[in-house]
């Protein structure tokens, strides 16, 4: 069978298992009291700590978690998967509907081949094997905001299968030793997204936006081998990064664009998985962790109190830190999956497949695909490890805070500083100013061009480090001056004056003369106190370095020496 007829839609080793233990095992009655109390409860719960990864104090149950995850990625694309109706955030309500998107009759699919390719670059990246053809099926289910009463999916043959997904996660006491995990990619299906519900309770209705109804979405299929919430929200954050170098998603998390479904059991070690319960669209990363090893502390409380877990769906509640029921799962829904009888099979080429004189507008060539894949963040880190000598885990931070590595990246290209001072200065100053005020890197007051002319002053000796920590602080104050403004204007200039410094020196040691009888002494200390003093004297625009050179140099002369 021909494949279908593509329309151009262009883009505007892993530890599977984390001991978890419960407390000591009792029994409880059927619950009792009022909604509210269950509610306190649940938050209440929330707010103890995940026990990992320790020996089992004596009364104490094993107890090991398995997490696995559903991914919906929106493709970034101008329209929509099977219509040529635009793709626009925050449009005004059912504005982006076009006939086939409202299902009306006798309107067809015509598949859009910008989120066909883009699948395949994502299958690509992520390691999976390519199905060359890969099938359409409809999902039947009732929803209002489903208008045809099914969803165009891939059930039975999805584009992509079998891959893995390799992150980083923190270790150690001081959490600064990065390694390697993997979880493995079950499949990657193209599908078509519902509608939006949109509930007034104070008018008690429903109201429908048809705006995102058909819009093409990645689902990514992540096989159980989590084991907790920290886990699971490096690896969403590590494929975020992807799907945005790859430019298949923009995978904004606030827009809906990734939504993440998580399935959560616990299982004495040795025995059968579980009862797993899954909580249905996390929309954020944090709260994914949180919601994730809520449900485990949850299910172990359940177990250990001699309840039991129930095959049911749950949202998380933010504002409580606690997951809470939705429907039950027991009566499993029949779907009643059927091939999708408008949609030929998909057919795929590489280099070997491609067919003599084919069209290249109604042809797609993996391999084509796959030498167009743009460097992966795994691979820039290492290239930031070795290009600048920064350690892994500063890698991590400077991908996993958006638009810092372009921040880093611009000020490097702009100084004569060495990149160890850069990435200290962008990481723990520039970085920690964000964090404290809670702005974004494209917030900053302060630009790559600035501190780049900041650390130049710095690495020259014009100033010293407590006084570029005075000019920065200027800097973000946002009054339109330029570094070497402000040091002109706070007299901030180190001392290039010997002989005054040599004065100064000399004139603290005399004022201190126990101080200079402890330096005598041996006492190591006391040779910094002299330092200070005479920082103080000079406002702190003294090179450190140079003080102390010049305080050795006079008490080698046991303080009797008079200055040069």
């Amino acid at each position: 069978m021909a494949a279908p007829v593509l329309r151009w839609g262009c883009s505007g080793t892993c530890s599977a298992l984390a001991w978890v233990y419960g407390v000591s095992r009792r029994r409880r009655g059927a619950p009792t009291g009022s909604t509210s109390n269950w509610i306190r409860g649940q938050s209440s719960l929330a707010q103890q700590p995940l026990h990992t990864a320790r020996k089992p104090r004596k009364g104490e149950h094993e107890w090991a978690a398995v997490v696995g995850l559903e991914i919906h990625a929106q493709i970034s694309s101008n329209s929509k998967l099977f219509s040529g109706s635009q793709v626009c955030f925050a449009a005004p309500p059912n504005s982006l509907v076009s006939f086939f998107d409202a299902s009306l009759p006798g309107t067809l699919p015509v598949l859009n081949r910008r989120c066909v390719e883009a699948a395949v670059m994502t299958g690509l990246a992520l390691n999976c094997h390519i199905n060359k053809k890969s099938l359409f099926d409809r999902k039947h289910y009732f929803y209002a905001d489903l208008p045809a009463g099914y969803q165009i999916t891939q059930q039975r043959l999805p584009i992509a299968v079998n891959g893995s997904l390799t992150y980083g996660i923190c270790v150690g006491k001081t959490r600064r030793q990065v390694t390697a995990r993997t979880v493995r990619v079950k499949q990657i299906q193209l599908e078509q997204d519902s509608g939006k519900s949109l509930h007034d309770d104070l008018r008690s209705q429903t109201l429908v936006d048809l705006n995102r109804a058909g819009i093409g979405l990645l689902e990514l299929v992540l096989e159980p081998d989590l084991s907790c919430g920290e886990e699971a929200a490096t690896a969403v954050r590590e494929l975020q990064l992807i799907l945005q170098a790859l430019g298949t998603s923009q995978a904004n998390m606030a827009e809906g664009q990734l939504r993440v479904d998580a399935n959560v059991s616990v299982h004495h070690p040795g025995e059968p998985l579980g009862v797993r319960t899954e909580v249905k669209n996390l929309n954020s990363i944090r709260f994914l962790a949180k919601a994730i090893d809520y449900e485990i502390q949850r299910q172990i409380k359940e177990l250990e109190d001699g309840g039991e877990i129930l095959n049911e769906t749950r949202s998380f509640d933010y504002k409580l830190g606690c997951t809470v029921p939705m429907r039950d799962k027991e009566g499993k829904q029949d779907y009643r999956f059927m091939p999708e009888p408008n949609l030929p099979p998909l057919l795929l080429y590489d280099a070997t497949s491609l067919p003599a004189g084919a069209d290249s507008q109604q042809v797609i060539n993996i391999d084509q695909i796959r030498e167009r894949l743009p460097e992966l963040p795994s691979v820039t880190r290492e290239r930031l490890v070795q290009q600048y000598g920064m350690l892994p885990e500063h890698s991590f931070t400077l991908l996993n805070e958006v638009g810092l590595l372009e921040f880093f990246q611009n000020v490097i290209k702009e100084t004569r500083a060495e990149p160890k001072k850069v990435t200290s200065w962008v990481l723990n100053t520039f970085l920690g100013y964000l964090k404290q005020q809670n702005l974004a890197v494209r917030e900053s007051p302060v630009t790559a061009s600035a501190l780049a002319e900041l650390l130049d002053l710095l690495d020259s000796k014009a100033i010293s480090s407590s006084a570029a920590k005075q000019v920065f602080e200027e800097l973000w104050k946002n009054e339109g001056k330029t570094p070497s403004q402000i040091v002109s204007e706070k007299k901030l200039e180190l001392m290039q004056d010997q002989e005054a410094l040599e004065q100064l020196c000399h004139s603290v040691m005399q004022g201190h003369p126990q101080v200079v009888m402890d330096v005598k002494k041996g006492n190591p200390r006391a040779i910094n106190k002299l330092i200070g003093l005479v920082r103080k004297a000079t406002l702190s625009r003294a090179d450190p370095a140079v003080i102390k050179a010049t305080l050795e140099k006079q008490l080698s002369c046991h303080g009797s020496c008079p200055p040069a």
